[in-house]
This record gives structure tokens, C-alpha cells and sequence, in this order.
């Protein structure tokens, strides 16, 4: 099934500065990555970031975070590996809003019933490591039934035998593996869309 724009949610995971360093093809995989926040800004896709234990790994990679945040993206501290156990699902499906014009002294009867709010439930997810805080963050996606889709380009671990081993469980586990360009040209579905020559540029 093709990645549909409209459901779609962008999670970045890690690149931090005291990290990156130490990754496996980083130079490459932080340029993916932020073409995936810049893509994701055009087509406004929402932009998710996290940062473990920032205190210690220091925060988001600048060149990144720049991009994060022209996407009005938000960044999450965590201190656990996976962001599910520090609230990440809670944050990826937004709450139900009251129906306008709900008075609180009418019985509930004659209220309007609360208004779902737009689901997009397939998250791009990638990041570092991709064994570690990446996997395990995905995992847990997968059991609280998102659907779950894993840029390879833009994830790397300190190993290339821990990033391969990685992919490995994820695909075994239900998820997609794709790269950059197969999620920038699957939300855009055709050379009509009208950020086509934008995003062609920044995939050049």
C-alpha cells in the first residue's frame, strides 16, 4: 500500500550531537533525515522529533533541528528508550474536542457529541540507534496498532551489524521499510501535485 500524505505522521528519533558522532554513515543519515523534515514541511505532514536523556546526549543535531522547527515540529525529551513509555502514542493521537457551541448547563442529552479528532495513523519513524531507541520505540507503535514505516537512509546505529539486525526485527515485526525518496514521492503521487518541483529539488 502506497504512504498516503493526508495519514501520515513524521517521528524523528535521536540525532543527537553527542551521538551522531558515533553512528555509523551519519553525515548521510542526518541528510536524509532533514530532507524528511523539509519534505514533511511542504506537504504538512506533522513533525515529531525526540532527544534520550538530553542532558547527557546533548540535543538535536542543528542542522536538523532547524529544519524541525520550520516545520513547527515539537521535540520530546525522554529518558527512556522508547518514547511510547514516556508518552509519545498519547502525543500522536490527539484528543477529542468538544462540538462548538455545547452549552455546560444543558443535559447532556441535548449537547452535540464530541468530535473525533483527525486520525493520521501511519508514522514515518526514523533515527538512532536504530537498534536500540528507534526499534523499540517502533515496536511499541506497532502494538498500540499504528502503522509503522522505517526510512533505512535516515537510520544508522554505531554498527552497521546492529543497524541490519535492526531492520531485520522490524520487517519480521510488521513494519515497512522504505527510503527517502519512496516516502517523498509516494506523498506526492504525481508531477501535478504543486510541490512537486520543491521537493524534486530538495531530492536532487
Amino acid at each position: 500500500m502506497l504512504l498516503d500524505v493526508q495519514d501520515s505522521q513524521l517521528l524523528l528519533i535521536d540525532y543527537q550531537t553527542r551521538l551522531m558522532p558515533s553512528i555509523f554513515q551519519a553525515p548521510e543519515v542526518v541528510a536524509n533525515a532533514v530532507r524528511l523534515a523539509r519534505v514533511a514541511a511542504l506537504l504538512k505532514v506533522p513533525v515529531w522529533a525526540t532527544e534520550e536523556n538530553p542532558a547527557g546526549l546533548g540535543g538535536t543535531a542543528p542542522e536538523l533541528l532547524k529544519e524541525i522547527e520550520a516545520a513547527r515540529g515539537r521535540v520530546l525529551p525522554k529518558m527512556q528508550f522508547s518514547a511510547v513509555a514516556d508518552g509519545l502514542a498519547e502525543a500522536l493521537r490527539p484528543e477529542a474536542k468538544p462540538a462548538a457551541g455545547n452549552a455546560r448547563s444543558l443535559p447532556k442529552h441535548l449537547q452535540k457529541p464530541t468530535q473525533a479528532a483527525p486520525q493520521r495513523n501511519t508514522i514515518i519513524v526514523a533515527g538512532c540507534e536504530t537498534h536500540v531507541c528507534m526499534m523499540q520505540t517502533a515496536l511499541d507503535l506497532l502494538d498500540d496498532e499504528f502503522d509503522v514505516v522505517i526510512v533505512t537512509d535516515a537510520s544508522s546505529s554505531r554498527t552497521e551489524r546492529n543497524r541490519d539486525a535492526a531492520f531485520d526485527r522490524l520487517a519480521g515485526a510488521g513494519a515497512e521499510l522504505v527510503t527517502t525518496e519512496m516516502v517523498a514521492f509516494e506523498w506526492l503521487r504525481g508531477a501535478d501535485h504543486p510541490q512537486f518541483k520543491a521537493v524534486l529539488g530538495l531530492i536532487k
